[in-house]
């Protein structure tokens, strides 16, 4: 299951150093949910006590995704299928 997420992640870092510019706004904006992701693939899928929840990683990735689509609609996809792994790993 994280295979599939690491080589989505993978994909969309692809994109995005092809997509060009980003505006600051949704670069802070991926640069965040990439490294809660990141954070989640090192220490599984339970948070520990303490830390915060992942819950709504699949959620931001899907209106990153919605933002991305106008601008840099060859971004969406990726970002759309981030967000479906996310939601089926229950994220």
């Amino acid at each position: 299951m994280d295979g599939n997420l690491k080589a989505s992640l993978k994909t969309l870092h692809a994109r995005l150093a092809q997509a060009g510019p980003v505006d600051e706004e949704l670069q802070e904006l991926l640069l965040q949910l990439d490294s809660d992701i990141k954070a989640l693939l090192e220490r599984g899928t339970e948070a520990p006590p303490g830390e915060t929840s992942t819950y709504g990683l699949a959620e931001r990735s899907q209106e990153l995704s919605a933002k991305f689509a106008v601008k840099h609609p060859q971004l969406e996809p990726a970002l759309r299928e981030l967000g479906t792994i996310l939601s089926n790993m229950g994220i």
